[in-house]
């Protein structure tokens, strides 16, 4: 099993995200998961690799090529894999990975963590995301999530499928144990999409064996356009027999 840690290239402004970082990193060598990451040897990221490969862990580093040329890649690792771009990098993690927990960071793992788990609600994965809740960092995100649910703008399910955990061993027993919600999440909303998207009913006319479109379903872009088209050209007319 390989889990993937999302976290900062700074190590914040509080020892105890360090510290958090370093105690996911050991709990994962000693737990047997291989950690991929972002593979910088900065911040938080250089901390969590650091600790899982001093407790003989297993570390993926995938970074982008123009990191590389920074000097930000961590040389030590299992392996790293230079990529092209920051989308190339996000895929291979993905692919790489059984799941996926954010350590304290920025906008950065902000945006990870969410892509991952929107991929999740949607059905395209059934693996876990979790939060690492070190120090209370994520105390207010939670409560905007619990609010976006209050709000109608998120529903229970989805704010289920986001494992919350301020200690390293617990969070991965919880991703170890972790179950889909039952069917796919996603199931609903891609039905919903799909009727949205599906052709018009049709209707089938006792003097045709043939199916016709109902009259609400005819009028297609091109026809709309023709029939813009039509208007314009009668204002036009209508304003030159004012004027004359």
């Amino acid at each position: 099993m390989r889990l993937c840690v999302f976290c900062g290239s700074a190590p914040g402004n509080q020892p105890e995200y360090l510290a958090a970082a370093q105690q996911l990193g050991t709990a994962l060598a000693k737990a047997g998961i291989g950690l991929v990451y972002g593979g910088a040897q900065v911040g938080l990221m250089g901390a969590v690799a650091d600790a899982a490969l001093a407790a003989g862990g297993e570390v993926i580093g995938v970074i982008p090529r123009h990191l590389v040329e920074r000097e930000l890649a961590h040389e030590g690792l299992t392996t790293l894999h230079e990529v092209s771009s920051m989308h190339e990098r996000k895929a291979m993690m993905a692919d790489l990975s059984d799941g996926f927990i954010a350590l304290p960071g920025g906008v950065g793992t902000f945006e990870e963590l969410f892509e991952v788990w929107t991929w999740g609600q949607l059905g395209h994965h059934q693996k876990p995301c979790a939060l690492f809740n070190a120090a209370g960092y994520y105390d207010k995100l939670i409560e905007f999530l619990n609010h976006a649910v209050n709000e109608g703008f998120m529903r229970q399910p989805y704010r289920d499928m986001l494992i919350v955990d301020n200690q390293a061993e617990p969070l991965l027993a919880k991703v170890r144990d972790y179950t889909p919600p039952s069917g796919q999440v996603g199931e609903d909303r891609a039905a919903l999409i799909h009727r949205r998207l599906s052709p018009p009913p049709t209707a089938v006319h006792k003097s045709s064996r043939h199916p016709q479109p109902l009259r609400y379903a005819a009028l297609t872009p091109v026809t709309r356009s023709r029939a813009h088209e039509q208007q314009q050209l009668d204002r036009s007319q209508a304003g030159c027999r004012y004027r004359h």
